[in-house]
């Protein structure tokens, strides 16, 4: 399979052409490159088309706005790298009609610390956007860096290689920080980073309470309406126990009535019929 990408043997950054390689070459002084089968991840925002060479880089650019989905065009964007050394270009044949004495000013990549660049390209940044964010904060810091790629992540030309002119091409500045106050600086940052993940984890433990809580009163809830079910279904087998008994009772009653009747009316006819025999009896 022929190869997608550039990959450096030193700090094991893909680059995805061979200009990019000669730029990351000239700002760490890297030399072992060597042609890769593995792509340089494309994630796209699906909100605003922001493409994003890193996990890094996508988390940032979800925290600065809030969009979360990206659709990962890896194995669309990957094509083979041509290993041809792009030409300079030539000076336009305008320029040159126009015989113009004056020439352009030179510019140059500005010098950066290249620890930091490491750094950053480590952490998934392109060298051109990692370059142009140390250069303009200063070449101080990792987290100066990383706070002036958040602030101008927006910006049209943030993965455009920085330039300045020859000579104002200077030594990278050194951080102004002492090794001692470096040390106190990553010891705080340290224990920032202590105290969030403590706060966050509290913020986590008091949404499971509340979850639980929740989950305890649903439950409750619960019982209490079967439980309510079951009276009512109790009382009203109850009062159809009540109503059946008394059915019952009533036929009862209106038998006996109906047998009193009966008797009363047997014992009058027993009565008529003797005083009838006794009074034919008489008469004979």
């Amino acid at each position: 399979m022929a190869g997608v990408s550039l990959k450096c043997g030193d700090c094991g950054a893909l680059l995805k052409s061979v200009e990019e390689a000669q730029e990351h070459a000239e700002l760490t002084s890297h030399s072992n490159f060597s042609e890769s089968t593995e792509a340089v991840l494309n994630l796209v925002c699906s909100s605003c088309g922001k493409p994003c060479r890193s996990k890094i880089e996508s988390d940032l650019h979800t925290k600065r706005t809030g969009h979360t989905e990206f659709i990962d065009k890896t194995l669309e964007a990957a094509k083979p790298i041509s290993l041809e050394v792009p030409k300079v270009a030539k000076e336009s044949e305008e320029a040159i009609a126009a015989g113009s004495t004056s020439e352009p000013e030179e510019m140059v990549v500005p010098e950066v610390d290249k620890k930091l660049l490491e750094e950053l390209e480590a952490m998934g940044f392109p060298t051109a956007r990692a370059t142009r964010a140390i250069h303009f904060s200063g070449n101080t810091s990792l987290e100066a860096a990383v706070n002036w790629v958040v602030e101008h992540e927006a910006d049209p030309d943030i993965d455009q290689m920085p330039m300045v002119p020859v000579n104002r091409h200077v030594e990278a500045s050194k951080p102004s920080l002492t090794p001692e106050e470096m040390k106190l600086k990553a010891q705080e940052l340290r224990e920032r980073a202590r105290k969030k993940k403590e706060e966050e984890e509290r913020r986590m433990e008091r949404e499971r309470e509340k979850e639980r809580i929740r989950v305890g009163k649903e439950l409750l809830e619960a019982k209490r309406i079967e439980e309510e079910n079951e009276r009512k279904r109790l009382v009203a087998l109850r009062k159809a126990e009540k109503e059946e008994e008394k059915r019952a009772r009533e036929k009862i009653r209106q038998k006996l009535e109906e047998d009193k009747v009966l008797t009363l009316s047997s014992r009058v006819q027993s009565i008529i019929h003797y005083v009838t025999r006794t009074w034919h009896e008489c008469l004979i």
